[in-house]
């Protein structure tokens, strides 16, 4: 079993506005009941990122003026880290508008926010109403194995993914990324972006395994655990959805 895992959260007093603090909670939880260790530190408004300093970074969503500030302080303390992260494989988890700001760039009222170009994908905001409800979405993480995510989504933004990114997975129900093509979140190598709140890690047991797995880089799954709770809260959004449980 592997000896410990490292978690680094950005702008944890700034991108936590839908209780994303839960996603932190779960991934701690479900390590200390299999007796591997966690290590949460942070890295916030001015702080250079260590890209050595955990094996997993997560951001999650914000208001816009928090997401502002954090914008322009990825771009301008944090880039090359995240890009060094990147490419050695590390994983990368953002969330709503944390997912929004590993783009090109983010349009916030008359202004384009600069994104850390870790995703090829652009937001921007078009007429139309905020993007809200219920939302499923079937991915793939390992070949052969679609699995449904669930969760709930907030967002006005519209996200449009370049040829250079996939997406994390398939509207099965709610709006995805804009509405319109059908797609939800955006996944380059082990960098993930999705809208879906819940928050996500708490009704879906198996994602947050998967991300222990590939941060900590075991060759094999993690052992199950009694998840009677957390596939329920998994059934329960799902329900909630409108895909059977």
């Amino acid at each position: 079993m592997a000896d410990g895992l490292r978690v680094c959260a950005l702008y944890p007093d700034l991108m936590n506005i839908y209780a994303d603090r839960g996603n932190l909670l779960m991934i701690e939880q479900r390590c200390r009941w299999r007796g591997i260790d966690f290590e949460l530190t942070s890295s916030g408004l001015g702080d250079r990122l260590d890209p050595d300093r955990a094996d997993l970074f997560y951001i999650g969503g914000g208001q816009d003026r928090d997401q502002q500030r954090c914008a322009l302080d990825l771009v301008e303390c944090k880039r090359e880290a995240l890009h060094e992260i990147a490419a050695r494989g590390g994983v990368v988890l953002a969330v709503c508008g944390g997912y929004q700001l590993l783009g090109r760039s983010y349009q916030l009222g008359d202004e384009r926010l600069p994104g850390v170009e870790l995703l090829d994908l652009e937001t921007i905001r078009e007429p139309g109403p905020r993007l809200i409800g219920n939302v499923a979405i079937e991915v793939e993480l390992r070949p052969g194995e679609p699995r449904v995510l669930a969760g709930f989504e907030n967002h006005g933004g519209r996200t449009y993914l370049g040829p250079g990114t996939a997406p994390l997975g398939r509207v099965l129900k709610g709006h995805g990324n804009n509405g319109k093509d059908g797609f939800e979140g955006g996944r380059e190598r082990n960098v993930i972006g999705t809208y879906l709140h819940g928050p996500l890690l708490p009704k879906n047991a198996w994602f947050a395994d998967w991300l222990i797995e590939t941060a900590l880089g075991l060759p094999e799954p993690l052992e199950p655990l009694e998840d009677s709770l957390e596939r329920a809260a998994h059934a329960d959004a799902r329900r909630a959805a409108g895909i059977p449980a």
